[in-house]
């Protein structure tokens, strides 16, 4: 009885959400809230990358850790700082060295640091957004959501973990001989991939598909030497260094094994280079190909096929979808897509951060976005 209970109520909150007016003033937002940018040299040793970038966030990095402490048994944190530790140059290089470097840098039990470097693998909530205006110019947008069931903050009426992550959000410059190479968004200590672009080639986010195939399982298969598949931070991170064209970057996305199931939003600079590949482990189940010649301009992908209709619960698709349309494809642009993801339940106690990307220009900014109460979820 409770259960049914609960779920009327949530129906009826997402509701309510569903029908909230579109933003149309929050870009710019405070300037406060704008995440500040460093520059990560590729020619620097993989151990020695990241020191200057993590060092100045020990604290803060050590606090979230000592937050999912507290939210998982102790048998397993035991199992974390022994056993991850132990597998750490399983993981592929530079990747390996990078984090062997951030633990050294930071303080952190290697184990800890593995952890943190592959929980981002396991659930991530997203809104993903890529199309183009009027004149065929390509945006490419996200809200990053992240710690729902990760305890509960009564005091600032947020989730915990999400609050401990805003004050890790950082936009890396990766650089080699001085030059851009691309720009990506990090929660800091974590050097996989999940939001960045490419100047003048391509843009990319990753949204986590849910799925009994998921990330558990692939960890566990990984562990036990069972599968060779990719994580799939890594592989943004390669793509997003490797690749050098929309086409290439597509091919790799659609086609490597990976430890989980995933969905990759991926951009051009063509009107029509723009995709979302729904990805099972082993192959693509789906390729989204954005197609204006039947009127299409964006695409959106949430956690759920875009064939299928979203969990009741969870319908972030509906309000999105509705506030693209009223913003129209003549106010595509950095702000319009702010204020569309500014609205609920695009926007929600579980979002971080709002990136927003023009490949063109190789634009990349990102702001802390916190929903104030009442908002979804909770």
């Amino acid at each position: 009885m409770k259960l049914i209970i609960f779920l009327a109520l949530f129906s009826f909150i997402s509701a309510m959400v569903i029908n909230e007016p579109c933003k149309t003033d929050a870009y710019p937002p405070p300037k406060e809230t704008k995440i500040n940018s460093v520059v990560l040299n590729l020619d620097d040793p993989p151990f020695d990358r990241w020191t200057h970038i993590v060092g100045p966030k020990s604290e803060e990095l050590a606090d979230l850790i000592a937050s999912i402490k507290e939210l998982v048994p102790t048998k397993v944190i035991q199992l974390v700082d022994g056993a991850l530790g132990d597998i750490i140059d399983w993981l592929p290089y530079p990747y390996s060295d990078e984090i062997k470097g951030i633990a050294k840098a930071t303080g952190l039990p290697l184990g800890e640091a593995v952890l943190y470097n592959i929980f981002y693998e396991i659930f991530t909530a997203c809104t993903s957004i890529v199309g183009h205006d009027d004149k065929g110019k390509m945006y490419h947008s996200r809200n990053l959501d992240f710690g729902l069931l990760l305890g509960w903050d009564r005091q600032n009426d947020t989730w915990l973990v999400t609050e401990k992550l805003r004050k890790l959000i950082v936009n890396v410059d990766y650089q080699k001989n001085g030059v851009t190479v691309f720009k990506a968004t990090h929660f800091v200590g974590y050097v996989g991939i999940l939001t960045a672009v490419k100047p003048k080639m391509f843009t990319l986010t990753m949204n986590e598909r849910f799925g009994l195939d998921g990330g558990y399982v692939g960890l566990i298969e990984w562990v036990l030497g069972l599968t060779k598949g990719k994580w799939m931070g890594f592989l943004l991170r390669d793509v997003m260094e490797n690749a050098t064209s929309y086409s290439q970057a597509k091919d790799t996305l659609t086609n490597t094994v990976l430890l989980a199931p995933a969905y990759f939003i991926l951009g051009g600079t063509q009107e029509n280079e723009a995709c979302v590949i729904t990805r099972s482990r082993n192959a693509a189940d789906d390729v989204w190909n954005l197609n204006s010649t039947n009127g299409d301009w964006y695409l959106l992908e949430t956690n759920y096929d875009h064939w299928k209709k979203p969990l009741f619960i969870d319908d972030r698709r509906t309000p999105g979808n509705k506030c693209m349309m009223k913003m129209g494809k003549s106010g595509m642009s950095i702000g319009g897509l702010f204020n569309v993801l500014s609205t609920p339940s695009s926007l929600n106690k579980l979002t971080a951060y709002t990136a927003l990307m023009q490949v063109d220009d190789g634009l990349l900014e990102t702001y802390l976005q916190n929903c104030r109460t009442p908002c979804w979820p909770w």
